[in-house]
């Protein structure tokens, strides 16, 4: 692919979505659908690889343009995720200025908004290539039980979940089970 070409397709990425992750299902359509230059299993390891390192969200970005086309693919991604903020620094200073505004209030809102169903829709898939056994979805449901009910740090929650992973690899619970 184009080093140019996915420069764009991963800035529609991240300048369509104001919130990490909300992206995926714009990178997921261009890359993995139509353009066939990425799969799903690389999209969910560039996720992983992301949200197991300190970092934005968004730096999953980065490891996409990885997988796609090697270091200037990274290069490619980085500049990607690094443009919106550029454009981004001018843009809060005008709006700033502005937040008691109930027609800026509104965009704002409406952006949250829109970024909430894109994570939504952007779990799906991730869910459809991540739970494969009734291991994984155990796991998956008691973290989600966990976020939802205490203030644990999300970090315990994904250190329990891989010690959780690897205990029931170790005792082949999951070979048993498939």
């Amino acid at each position: 692919m184009n080093l140019f070409l996915l420069y764009l397709l991963l800035l529609k990425g991240t300048v369509t979505a104001f919130a990490g992750l909300a992206s995926l299902p714009v990178i997921q359509d261009s890359l993995v659908a139509h353009h066939h230059v990425l799969t799903d299993k690389q999209l969910n390891e560039a996720v992983v690889i992301t949200r197991s390192s300190p970092g934005p969200v968004g730096l999953y970005i980065v490891s996409v343009g990885y997988f796609v086309a090697g270091v200037p693919g990274a290069i490619a991604g980085w500049l990607a995720m690094r443009t919106p903020a550029g454009i981004m620094i001018p843009l809060v200073h005008i709006v700033g200025r502005r937040m008691e505004n109930p027609r800026v209030r509104s965009v704002l809102q409406s952006v949250v908004i829109a970024s909430a169903g894109l994570l939504l829709a952007a779990a799906v898939p991730l869910a459809r290539d991540g739970l494969t056994d009734p291991v994984t979805t155990g796991i998956a449901l008691v973290s989600f039980g966990l976020l939802l009910t205490t203030k644990i740090d999300t970090l315990w929650i994904i250190l329990g979940a891989a010690i959780a992973s690897l205990s029931v690899t170790a005792l082949g619970v999951v070979t048993q089970l498939g």
